[in-house]
């Protein structure tokens, strides 16, 4: 490598003397990083890392241990210049979730492969010096129904609050609902910028701008786009836009989550074509099965695949005349999620415009949206997981 080259301190966190002097003689052969320490002592590298303006730090998980991950998820929180590579001779894929969703962004297994291994240095060295634009790996999740009032608008908020708690990630929320737009509402937010300022400005956004512009939730990594607050700007709103502004959010943030409208206009239509995920919410009652039924045939005629859209079933009660079987038979789809109903915990979080993670956490409600959360961040790392480690992790991904 050039002499001009500024290397990046790395620092080895495990107890393996074999391991500790492979890792050191590939990073030598590699040349953009510099081993810098080697310790075991989390306290050490934590002080260490701070005095750093970038640095990587590996980190052995063989052994499983809770304060590994915890220090994994101090480091990645406290120093976001500082990458965590996890390595494991032990490479389950409950582990490997486990870690990135602590804060590593790699993880190798071993022993190590020197290909493997120079691979990943590679892209963490392009992430530290902005030498190559990041992948992007943006999921875009959109919430719909073409039936209002069955609480689109409350899964969309909390699934969007609890991804940004679980992943660490930049979560985006936007307001879709060009009309009747209530994200703004149930956040209790008065944003400066809302959607048509963005559009009319695509040209000028970047992710600078982005993340100092858009309305950030009480220090979380949620950012909020609001709806435009008159109807003259919606109608001025075009399908080719939203769809630019999509790819846009898409080098900034790891998911967006959308709030869309209940109609099927060119707008609505634009979202859905443009979404990883489709969440289709329904309530237990026929017209509103039958009407879940409807957006299924058209879904099919816009050539959807099945796995894009996932059923979810809002103010489910297990008690219920219609049962979960019931639906699943008259739709002809696995239900992905049932939300519990809970009348009073969810309408004191619409009427003080508190998520219910902050109003009720111990609520059933509230663990539904976690676990909602934790299921849709698991399935996109079990999806990176099979591509990227399929011959070590496949037979527990089965």
């Amino acid at each position: 490598m050039e002499n001009n080259i500024k290397k990046i301190p790395t620092i080895i966190v495990s107890s393996e003397n074999h391991t500790q002097e492979i890792m050191k003689l590939y990073l030598e052969e590699f040349g953009t990083f510099s081993f810098l320490a080697l310790s075991q002592d989390y306290s050490v590298v934590y002080n260490a890392v701070k005095e750093l303006d970038k640095s990587l730090v590996i980190v052995d998980v063989s052994e499983n241990s809770d304060s590994a991950f915890e220090f994994i998820s101090k480091i990645s929180l406290d120093f976001p210049n500082c990458k965590i590579m996890a390595m494991s001779d032990k490479p389950a894929v409950d582990l490997i979730i486990k870690v990135m969703r602590a804060g590593a962004r790699e993880f190798i297994s071993l022993p190590v492969i020197k290909n493997d291994f120079f691979d990943v240095l590679s892209n963490t060295y392009e992430e530290l010096t902005s030498a190559k634009k990041k992948k992007n790996k943006c999921r875009i999740l959109s919430v719909f129904s073409n039936k209002g009032g069955i609480g689109k608008t409350s899964i969309a908020s909390n699934l969007a609050l609890e991804l940004a708690k679980i992943t660490k990630e930049n979560v985006a929320l936007i307001d879709l609902n060009f009309q009747l737009g209530d994200i703004t509402t149930f956040m209790d937010l008065k944003p400066s910028f809302n959607i048509s300022y963005m559009l009319q400005n695509l040209d000028k956004i970047n992710e600078d701008f982005l993340l100092s512009t858009l309305e950030k939730y009480k220090g979380t990594s949620l950012y909020i786009l609001a709806d435009p607050p008159y109807f003259k700007q919606a109608e001025d709103i075009s399908p080719k836009q939203i769809s630019a502004l999509f790819d846009i959010l898409k080098e900034t943030f790891s998911y967006v989550v959308v709030d869309t409208s209940a109609g099927f206009d060119g707008k609505a239509i634009t979202a859905l074509d443009n979404s990883d995920m489709i969440f289709l919410v329904s309530i237990v009652n026929l017209p509103a099965l039958r009407n879940c039924q409807r957006c299924l045939d058209l879904f099919d005629k816009l050539g959807y695949k099945k796995e894009k859209v996932q059923i979810v079933i809002n103010r489910y009660m297990e008690n219920d005349e219609i049962k979960a079987e019931d639906i699943e038979k008259v739709l002809d789809r696995k239900i992905y999620w049932k939300i519990p109903n809970n009348y009073f915990t969810l309408m004191s979080s619409i009427n003080k415009g508190i998520p219910v993670s902050e109003i009720s956490p111990d609520s059933n409600v509230a663990q539904s949206y976690r676990e909602l959360a934790l299921s849709v961040s698991d399935n996109i790392y079990k999806q990176d997981l099979m591509k990227r480690f399929s011959s070590v992790v496949t037979e527990n991904l089965i």
